[in-house]
């Protein structure tokens, strides 16, 4: 038996997604910890806060960080079996490289802090946007994306998350983003949703942030990963700090490969996929571009120690 563990980023957020979890003690004491580096209590804001509050991505990228580790150290600290291997979705790579000792937590959290907040200034809040598609594959969203650049002058429009067979998010000028929804509807879609994300990550609009996001990177500590990563660029793995600090840049605007990677997990003879962090997104996904595998979700403490059962 081969285990994948997979970390969900922005779009998994939702208010009181942690409640589940409250009874264990490492969830409050890795949300401290947080609170303590950040000096803004995450804990309070995840079960307190506003849609609006959570979905900023100033607020969602420390938080998802935090709740991705704090349920690994439960599972850890429960007896759960060392994964085989691991992948995070967009900023939850950081997530993985955590749990791998690559990074330190506070500097993943600072790091990530950091990234958040350079992304919003890239681009302000309300003039980029992204969307998913469904029902379209990828090479036709890849052309309705030209089609909407070739008929509107100055807005740009990319695919920016390949997460499942008939399931990409685009990314880019909000009223690109708008248009293309429209377009893919005419040509068939299923189904087109805006997603609650404040900027258009992984496209092209997001190189600047990138310099400035390699300029930081060189000042972190990188350690070799104890548990292999598979990274959203180029869904290949990485040991040397140099090639980690690209790729952790390139991702700002380079697309995430979602469905390449569980693809290449199954090739290494991965046969379940747990999804470690509050929500069944990623389960969703991993269903949809493999049936045969198990998939299973780590959404509060009873599925988590049912989890720990199962693959022992």
């Amino acid at each position: 038996m081969k285990t994948a563990f997979v970390f969900p980023g922005q779009g998994s957020q939702s208010i009181g997604m942690m409640k589940g979890y409250a009874d264990l003690p490492l969830m409050h004491e890795t949300f401290s910890e947080a609170a303590d580096i950040l000096k803004q209590d995450l804990w309070i804001l995840v079960n307190q806060g506003s849609a609006e509050d959570i979905n900023s991505t100033i607020n969602t990228q420390p938080i998802m960080l935090t709740a991705g580790v704090s349920v690994y150290r439960a599972w850890e600290s429960l007896g759960g079996k060392k994964p085989d291997y691991l992948a995070g979705h967009s900023l939850a790579e950081y997530t993985a490289l955590v749990v791998s000792g690559v990074l330190s937590f506070s500097d993943a959290l600072r790091l990530v802090s950091y990234r958040a907040k350079i992304m919003q200034e890239c681009v302000p809040e309300g003039v980029g946007g992204m969307a998913a598609i469904v029902g379209l594959d990828d090479d036709e969203v890849r052309a309705v994306c030209t089609e909407v650049m070739s008929n509107y002058e100055g807005m740009l429009l990319e695919p920016a998350n390949f997460n499942s067979p008939g399931q990409v998010v685009i990314a880019g000028h909000k009223n690109a983003v708008q248009h293309a929804m429209e377009l893919s509807k005419a040509k068939g879609a299923k189904l087109t949703v805006l997603l609650p994300m404040s900027i258009p990550s992984h496209c092209s609009l997001m190189k600047p942030a990138a310099e400035k996001m390699r300029q930081l990177l060189e000042k972190i500590s990188f350690e070799s990963p104890t548990i292999p990563i598979l990274h959203n660029v180029d869904v290949q793995q990485h040991y040397e700090a140099a090639s980690i600090r690209e790729i952790l840049a390139k991702q700002l605007y380079s697309p995430v490969r979602w469905t390449e990677t569980i693809r290449a997990f199954v090739s290494a003879g991965v046969d379940h996929v747990v999804e470690c962090g509050p929500g069944k997104v990623l389960t969703g996904l991993t269903k949809r571009i493999d049936g045969k595998l198990k998939s299973l979700s780590l959404t509060d403490s009873n599925t988590l120690k049912q989890t720990i059962d199962i693959l022992k």
